[in-house]
């Protein structure tokens, strides 16, 4: 499952407490709480000490709590080894730098940055980097779907047609051994279900019998400026023929960016907002956007890409060009900067996304904050797939391990996990009670194994 992922600034960082919302009462408390406040209120001072407030409460919502690895069951020594290899792969210029996170029972053991943010401006890797993690954008966009459902907007085995007329009497394109290709009738119509769990029967751009039928109707896959909303390129998707009948066959496509409209439309706010209002400011994840601000750029991480015959070189000023379809590294920063792809449009931090993963390895709870029950994590972590796929387990927004086939690498069965296009990835292991996070920025990645073996070495780590 890992090899399917990758289709689609401190020594070791003091561990800086994952956001709680409840830190602004504590703190209050400490300081004499609501009477305080009142005594300051009646002096000219107050709205000086209020925006002292506000900012003490900033830095506090944008700490990470930390532990030396050997309280949480981990061994420093052990650890140490993520560091050596990611080390080894910088000096042999297959990567330029990276940020390595893993957290245990609630606390951060490991982060670090090496090697460059910039290697030409010689500008080191930092742990705030930002980096583009593409397809890690699609679990949110199912946790944004999965708490819409808990309102009772809809149910999952709802026709998406319901929501989004342009769906309505799908066709399959069928390719004959001779002759045209034609369509027929698509055996059912596509379910939510079917979108969460990538069987609806669309699929990417660099498919090689749909690919140019997206690329003529001008659908967009999230890795290039797109002059349209997520509303255009939905209805420009509906109008080409799906690969196959929903719920028959699993395919890696553009399933989670309909889902992004779906959202758009069931919450009536862009998925930009709903993302920001629903999600990143309660869980305090202030570094995740679409289009990073201006004053942010500095932050974002060079892509580079690795050809054999090439090496390491910088990710071009023009796209890449792979068949029917192009790809850029520049999409966060230029163009009309209107397309929220749901399934592939974010930039994030390590920090930032660890909360994420906390929110999902508590049962849906962050601190203070629950975005979703518990029942509805134990569902998105549950294989989907069935029959439908014998040796693949993925469940409603992520790839399961160990349930379909035996373990091949360290891991635990019921781990679940995704990674990105542009060489991300990140596992949440609830019987291990462990996060681990791994971003770079690399594509085509030269066939590197980095990612899995930061996952494993995190594991060998474990010594309780």
């Amino acid at each position: 499952m890992r090899r399917a992922l990758q289709l689609a600034a401190v020594s070791r960082a003091r561990a800086v407490p994952l956001y709680n919302p409840s830190a602004s009462q504590e703190l209050l408390t400490a300081s004499g709480g609501s009477r305080m406040i009142v005594a300051i209120g009646r002096r000219a001072g107050y709205q000086l000490l209020v925006c002292l407030f506000i900012s003490t409460f900033a830095v506090v919502a944008q700490e990470l709590p930390s532990a030396k690895p050997e309280s949480v069951g981990l061994s420093s020594e052990r650890l140490e080894r993520i560091a050596s290899k990611v080390q080894q792969e910088i000096d042999q210029k297959r990567i330029a730098g990276a940020v390595t996170l893993v957290a245990r029972h609630g606390k951060v053991a490991w982060f670090k940055s090496q090697g460059a943010l910039d290697r030409e401006a010689n500008k080191p890797m930092r742990a705030d980097a930002l980096f583009r993690i593409c397809s890690m954008t699609k679990p949110i966009t199912s946790l944004a779907v999965m708490m819409l459902y808990e309102e009772g907007k809809f149910l999952l085995e709802d026709p998406i047609s319901k929501y989004l007329p342009e769906f309505k009497n799908p066709k399959v394109l069928v390719k004959p051994a001779t002759g045209e290709p034609y369509t027929i009738p698509a055996a059912r119509e596509i379910t939510i279900r079917d979108l969460l769990t990538h069987t609806s029967g669309l699929t990417y751009n660099w498919n090689e019998d749909l690919g140019e039928r997206y690329k003529a109707a001008n659908v967009a896959h999230g890795l290039l400026p797109y002059d349209g909303t997520i509303e255009d390129n939905v209805k420009r998707l509906a109008g080409v023929p799906l690969l196959f009948s929903p719920g028959t066959r699993w395919e890696y496509g553009l399933s989670i960016d309909v889902l992004g409209r779906l959202v758009e439309v069931v919450s009536a706010m862009p998925l930009d907002q709903f993302f920001r209002t629903r999600i990143f400011e309660p869980l305090g994840m202030k570094d995740t956007y679409f289009f990073p601000p201006e004053n942010k750029l500095d932050r974002l991480a060079v892509a580079y890409t690795y050809y054999p015959e090439k090496g390491l070189q910088r990710f071009p000023d023009t796209p890449i060009t792979e068949g029917p379809t192009s790809y850029s590294a520049d999409y966060p920063y230029r163009g009309p900067k209107k397309l929220f792809s749901g399934g592939g449009g974010l930039s994030s931090t390590a920090a930032d996304y660890l909360r994420f993963c906390q929110l999902m390895l508590q049962g849906g709870k962050f601190g203070n904050v629950r975005l979703l029950s518990r029942k509805s994590v134990e569902l998105m972590s549950h294989d989907q797939l069935g029959k439908i796929s014998a040796d693949q387990a993925f469940g409603l927004g992520f790839g399961i391990e160990g349930v379909k086939t035996p373990l091949r690498e360290l891991g635990s069965i019921g781990e679940f996990n995704w990674g990105g296009f542009f060489y991300t990835a990140f596992s949440i292991d609830p019987k291990e009670d462990m996060i681990v996070i791994f971003l770079a920025q690399l594509h085509p990645t030269g066939e590197l194994m980095l990612d899995r073996q930061v996952h494993e070495l995190a594991y060998q780590s474990i010594v309780d």
